[in-house]
């Protein structure tokens, strides 16, 4: 099976993917959804068995499937062919700011709508609202796997590192703080908590990284994020603290 050609003055791609009864390969889909969108006209061929793929990887020398040749030049897999088109490929391991700020986006939209439902307006409120609800959020992430959460915990935080236990119930007490101030209920417990807890994180990342000079990544959205360690952690420390006082004081 040799390199494809393509047709003379033509903009066309050949694709190879497995197309089998029971696994079609999403890359592949997306490659020829990439390439359609692209203005290409796709010579789209299906490997329809493991021996047929098998035989195909073998013959041209690579690893994986799909395969893409353009201009009888083979560009390679699904992530090859977004870099040959300029498009952004997220490299493995790679720090990122997305899940974190997905979560603050998300955590703002429903605390609007949070606001608008009970008092058909927006106001200031949206802001408490805001901080419980990403409170919520970021301990449903971190109770996803809480193994893998208390560990990365343990590279930073003070508190875990002198009583490990307390890895473990951080999400819980994070989780527990943000329901009772977004249900307004039972101050005396929830504010202390979100106080504590904020406290301690906010002294841990701020030696960590700005005393120490340590170049970790953030647990705060689970143990497998690659959000860096620095401001954005200590961002969600310091809104814990300021939600827990305001909370005092309106309370007094």
């Amino acid at each position: 099976m040799s390199a494809p050609q393509n047709a003379p003055g033509k903009k066309t791609a050949v694709l190879y993917r497995m197309v089998m009864p029971d696994h079609v390969c999403p890359y592949g889909r997306k490659s020829l959804w990439l390439l359609r969108r692209k203005g290409y006209a796709v010579q789209d061929h299906h490997l329809t068995t493991r021996e047929q793929t098998d035989a195909f990887k073998a013959e041209h020398g690579v690893k994986t499937t799909p395969q893409t040749f353009i201009d009888g030049v083979r560009i390679g897999g699904h992530d090859d062919l977004r870099r040959h088109f300029g498009e952004k490929v997220a490299e493995p391991g790679a720090t990122s700011y997305t899940p974190v700020l997905a979560v603050f986006a998300v955590a703002a939209l429903i605390s609007l709508a949070i606001d608008w439902l009970s008092a058909g307006t927006v106001s200031w409120m949206a802001l408490p609202n805001f901080i419980a609800v990403a409170m919520c959020l970021l301990a449903m992430l971190k109770l996803q796997d809480v193994e893998k959460f208390s560990t990365m915990f343990l590279n930073y935080d003070l508190l875990a590192q002198r009583w490990p236990t307390y890895g473990y119930l951080y999400p819980f007490a994070e989780l527990g703080a943000g329901v009772l101030m977004l249900a307004g209920v039972l101050t005396w417990l929830s504010a202390p908590a979100a106080l504590f807890i904020g406290g301690i994180g906010a002294v841990s990342v701020f030696k960590a990284v700005y005393v120490d000079k340590r170049e970790l990544k953030c647990a705060c959205v689970g143990g497998s994020s690659n959000v860096p360690l620095g401001f954005v952690s200590l961002t969600e420390n310091l809104m814990m603290i300021g939600m827990a006082v305001w909370m005092l004081a309106v309370a007094h």
